[in-house]
């Protein structure tokens, strides 16, 4: 079958007309006539009802055009798809991600894009503001928690784990807790919200599910950056996710405790405009968070 002369076929049941279609598809009128003739006389069937005034399908041509449309359309997907795949990645990929994600996990990544893709550019924005894409311009941004933009694609990711640490002075020093209740006899790390101007409860986990502890901090921070190395420096036991602490704890610098109640996780996703669907660029940064275990 000539899927060409089905195209054209598709074109004219759309615009019911032989002179509005071979207009659109930039042919000749007598040369879309005799395509389409050429494909009833292949199939065997009439097709189309001709006047002078107008198109119309005939049951079988509607038929046939209802099966064919949608195979057509997955056709041209497909080819879309493939001619985006062979484009290499270039110019430049504007990305948003929280401050310690950034430089924990995302900057050997974003190290190792480059290598691979010499005309691949990118510009990095490594903060805990949620940036607005459209406005500001961005291809995608890594965010936690759960999104609510419904206008966005969001692409769930590993979800983050909340471990506590502290380190072997302060352990040797003031004893290990056992269970989330105790940390109130402990000196905790905590970070205030912005938003809500109260200290940011820590996260753990019980035969009941997750559940919320508020902590007594003699320290406090604005931000959650500082409480690895303030936690390294033996100040108190801190709440922070498992992907920050990781070096520290293969080097010994801090040690977990309450490892019974941990399990407790926060949402993370990609999260990019609808229009960078088909970007190379995107496509290779889904493609390296995916080498390195971040796509569900």
């Amino acid at each position: 079958m000539d899927l060409n002369a089905v195209r054209l076929l598709l074109k004219v049941a759309e615009e019911r007309s032989f002179t509005r279609a071979s207009a659109v598809l930039e042919i000749s009128q007598p040369g879309l006539s005799r395509a389409i003739a050429r494909l009833e006389t292949q199939l065997g069937v009439r097709l189309l009802h001709r006047s002078t005034r107008q198109v119309a399908l005939t049951a079988e041509g509607r038929a046939f055009v209802e099966t064919c449309a949608p195979l057509l359309a997955g056709l041209e997907e497909a080819e879309r798809q493939l001619a985006d795949h062979n484009i290499a990645p270039s110019g430049t990929l504007k990305l948003s991600a929280p401050s310690a994600f950034g430089r924990v996990v995302l900057l050997p990544l974003l190290a190792g894009l480059l290598q691979r893709h010499p005309q691949l550019s990118i510009e990095t924005a490594l903060t805990d503001r949620v940036v607005d894409l459209v406005e500001e311009g961005y291809d995608a941004a890594l965010r936690t928690g759960p999104i609510d933009d419904l206008r966005m694609i969001a692409l769930p990711l590993r979800p983050l784990r909340w471990i506590a640490i502290a380190a072997p002075s302060y352990l040797q020093r003031r004893g290990a807790p056992r269970h989330p209740d105790e940390l109130a006899s402990h000196d905790c790390l905590a970070v205030r919200s912005a938003g809500s101007g109260r200290l940011s409860p820590w996260q753990f986990m019980n035969a009941h599910g997750q559940y919320p502890v508020q902590v007594e901090a003699r320290l406090v921070f604005d931000s959650g950056d500082p409480l690895l190395e303030a936690a390294e420096l033996g100040a108190g036991i801190a709440q922070v996710m498992e992907f920050f602490a990781a070096p520290s704890l293969a080097a010994g610098r801090v040690q977990r405790v309450l490892t019974e109640h941990e399990g407790s996780e926060r949402p993370l996703s990609l999260v990019y405009p609808p229009s960078r669907q088909r970007s190379a660029r995107l496509r290779a940064l889904i493609e390296a968070l995916r080498a390195n275990g971040w796509c569900q």
